[in-house]
């Protein structure tokens, strides 16, 4: 039982969420007014109500609430002019009332999809006479009333295409660098609550098209409840275990290899390290480092803090381009870590070194004094090294969005184990 275990844990693991997201219905309501809905009908849509030609469509209210534990109800009125008879032209008003639920699809996107819809047409008469109907019951047959509910339902679907089409976009693939990519699969049909639409997401990384193994989380992630009601639109919320599924997908995808040039000694100083150098080589030559993880690099998360370590081999060589290694040490490095949001990706960024521990693992030379290793080395380590990591972590990682949307009106705060990013919508205007 035992090893069955140990083999269903993992498997188990790997399907768990590492971030996650609420649509509060403050951004609820933002979504669905951007953009307003009003067009003039279609061809299509004038034969909604078979008796009459329809001249003109405007939506003069879209309602979206939340209904707790079900999915969303969707509430439409719409004016329009129809044409009963040649030489007449009356006013309508088309109420709509639908619930919608979000399902996922066998591709793993989440689907808009209408579970019961309800519509009833009132005609205004030129007199200012008004009579309320079920779909135009005053003006046609039984059957045209079934035929006009069905067509009306069915155009309430085609106003679904739309936000489906953003839905979509949300398990789009993002470029991390030029080979890797990244990827937000949601695991589950969002959760609806008075709170929200809350979602729970996997981060999925592709090097050269191909998934790559990462750490499996120790422990399964879920959004935090919100303490109170937010006015922002959105809240965002990381784990630790996200951020170090990030930084191992650019190890294992070689981003943070480096190779850093030793600086030459001044004067003053010269004369021990070129006695040491001098040594090595009969003739003067480059000498560079080059820095590989020798394990994955750690995140920590903290009460207002984040923390990173990394752990490096640093082999040191002559800078011919056949790279041989003459001594190779071990580099231990914490820093505190820096977070912001530019549109719709994080930047992460290295801040200055809190701790570094720098130790001897191999030598071609013989042994060399800790103390000598730290005044040949550690200055160049101690500049070069975040400075190199941030030109990577500077690009950003694109956070989970749906197309057309960016973020604005962020904060950050850093809890224990996640981070959260509390932030309002902003609609991009399309280019011409």
């Amino acid at each position: 039982l035992s090893v069955l275990l140990g083999l269903l844990v993992p498997a188990h693991a790997i399907r768990s969420p590492d971030c996650g997201g609420i649509l509060t219905p403050s951004g609820l309501s933002y979504c669905k007014s951007r953009p307003l809905i009003s067009h003039p009908v279609s061809r299509e849509r004038q034969q909604l109500l078979p008796s009459v030609q329809i001249s003109s469509v405007k939506v003069t209210e879209l309602l979206l609430s939340l209904i707790p534990d079900t999915g969303l109800r969707l509430s439409i009125e719409v004016d329009f002019g129809a044409s009963p008879a040649p030489s007449s032209t009356k006013q309508m008003r088309l109420s709509v009332l639908a619930n919608l639920q979000v399902e996922m699809t066998a591709e793993g996107n989440l689907e808009l999809v209408t579970s019961a819809c309800k519509s009833t047409v009132e005609e205004t008469q030129s007199t200012g006479e008004t009579q309320r109907s079920a779909c135009g019951k005053s003006s046609s047959s039984e059957e045209d009333k079934k035929t006009s509910v069905q067509k009306i339902c069915s155009e309430v679907s085609k106003l679904l295409l739309s936000p489906n089409e953003l839905l979509i976009s949300l398990t789009a693939q993002f470029p991390v660098t030029p080979s890797c990519q990244v990827q937000y699969q949601p695991l589950a049909a969002p959760v609806f609550s008075d709170q929200g639409i809350t979602i729970s997401l996997q981060t999925t990384f592709q090097v050269a098209g191909v998934a790559i193994p990462l750490p499996v989380s120790p422990v399964p992630f879920s959004m935090p409840e919100p303490a109170s009601p937010s006015p922002s639109h959105i809240t965002l919320a990381f784990s630790e275990h996200y951020y170090i599924s990030f930084l191992s997908a650019l190890e294992i995808s070689g981003a943070f290899n480096m190779t850093i040039p030793v600086s030459r000694a001044t004067e003053q100083g010269k004369s021990r390290e070129y006695t040491f150098m001098g040594s090595l080589f009969q003739e003067d030559l480059p000498v560079v480092l080059q820095a590989v993880f020798r394990s994955s690099p750690r995140v920590v998360l903290e009460e207002d803090k984040a923390a990173l370590k990394i752990f490096l081999t640093v082999h040191v060589g002559e800078g011919l381009s056949s790279f041989q290694s003459f001594l190779s040490v071990n580099v231990d490095i914490s820093t505190g870590l820096l977070l912001s949001v530019a549109d719709t990706r994080m930047i992460i960024s290295a801040a200055v070194i809190d701790d570094i521990e720098i130790s001897l693992a191999a030598s071609n030379v013989g042994p060399v004094p800790a103390a000598l290793l730290e005044e040949l080395f550690l200055p160049t380590i101690r500049k070069e090294i975040p400075a190199q990591i941030n030109v990577v972590l500077n690009e950003g990682l694109f956070l989970p969005h749906i197309s057309s949307f960016t973020y604005t009106d962020v904060s950050i705060t850093i809890h224990k184990d996640y981070v959260l990013v509390t932030c309002n919508l902003e609609l991009q205007a399309k280019s011409a």
